[in-house]
């Protein structure tokens, strides 16, 4: 067990003396080697869709800060052409699905995912990072949840209001319900394909769940959430699962109940609070506002601290309460990896 790399093992539920810690988006465009790789290579798709590229965007803050979770480089829609969404990232506008999906028909035209077929990429880039980075560090997958995947593919593009999927959510909820369960069956594909491909932990962004009511949550993303989840515990019950919701705090138990491993938690929420809430044998993650990093590195160690002390001792996995900000010196978030790292309980 101990030669396991130490983010995996608090995944699991062993006791260490320090909390693990990565960061997400920590590739990206706040490093310096990421925005010149991405002047070379200007299209997103190009550069999360060639393994070569994407293999080394993510080494980039392993080899420059050796945190202990390194995540694939890639985008929450990357499956969706596998099920028959086709979808295109522009630089400073985000992606764009053109045309929508409003239809009963075109939701019965979508097919279930082959990854092998059409992600072959996948492999390559999961298998790489976990012969380059070893025992050292934890190799994370991630995906999309269906509500989130399922907005995007509604409304075409993001969203301020989210106003074209609850339209249909509450006036056709046959037709979205029909859509979000496609998209789970896919996405539980997804997360199996990547645990075999080398992934040793995926996390799970419903970035948008966090715009729906409680009530809501319940009806059109709790469920789908949980229909992943089961999928892939029935096949790969061992590898720790995270669930990621952005404005998350009036939400928190409930996501709880979607039967992953860990909760990551956002910043608007004190740690203390949401380990309370959750209760103490919920493993979580988080959840440092990355503001933060703008701040001194005196400020910066005090913040880590302050979260560590009131996470505890077990099931903490260190990390933002979202990703990186562009912007952020790369000196702070060494001061960030290097202070919990240095962290003894």
């Amino acid at each position: 067990m101990s030669e396991l790399p130490c983010l995996l093992r608090v995944a699991r539920g062993e006791i260490l003396d320090r909390p693990p810690v990565w960061m997400m988006r920590q590739a990206g465009r706040y490093l310096k080697v990421y925005r010149d790789l991405r002047d070379k290579y200007p299209g997103f798709r190009e550069r999360s869709e060639n393994a070569d590229l994407a293999i080394e965007i993510s080494l980039q803050p392993w080899r420059a800060f050796q945190p202990d979770g390194v995540i694939m480089f890639s985008d929450i829609l990357t499956p969706l052409p596998g099920i028959g969404i086709p979808f295109d990232i522009i630089e400073s506008k985000g992606p764009i699905i053109d045309p929508p999906i409003r239809t009963l028909e075109q939701v019965e035209k979508l097919h279930p995912l082959n990854p092998e077929e059409s992600l072959p990429f996948i492999k390559t880039i999961l298998g790489t990072l976990r012969q380059e980075v070893g025992n050292k560090s934890t190799v994370l997958g991630f995906v999309g949840a269906p509500w989130t995947l399922a907005a995007y593919a509604i409304e075409g593009k993001s969203s301020k209001n989210y106003a074209v999927i609850k339209s249909m959510a509450f006036s056709r909820p046959d037709i979205l319900h029909k859509l979000l369960s496609k998209i789970a069956d896919a996405i539980a594909v997804y997360v199996r394909h990547q645990i075999d491909c080398g992934a040793q932990v995926v996390q799970l962004f419903d970035s948008w769940a966090g715009e729906l009511s409680p009530q809501d949550y319940e009806t059109f993303a709790l469920p789908y959430q949980k229909r992943v989840v089961e999928q892939v515990k029935a096949t790969h019950p061992d590898t720790p699962l995270i669930l990621y919701i952005s404005g998350s705090a009036g939400i928190l138990e409930r996501m709880g109940q979607s039967g992953v491993d860990i909760i990551s938690v956002d910043w608007t929420v004190d740690m203390a609070e949401a380990r309370q809430r959750l209760g103490q044998q919920t493993k979580v993650q988080g959840n440092i506002d990355p503001g933060v990093l703008f701040g001194s590195p005196e400020f910066i160690k005090q913040r880590v601290h302050d979260t560590v002390k009131k996470a505890g001792k077990s099931g903490h996995i260190m990390n933002l309460g979202h990703g990186v900000l562009v912007g952020t010196s790369e000196e702070s978030v060494r001061v960030f990896f290097e202070t919990a790292q240095q962290i003894r309980y």
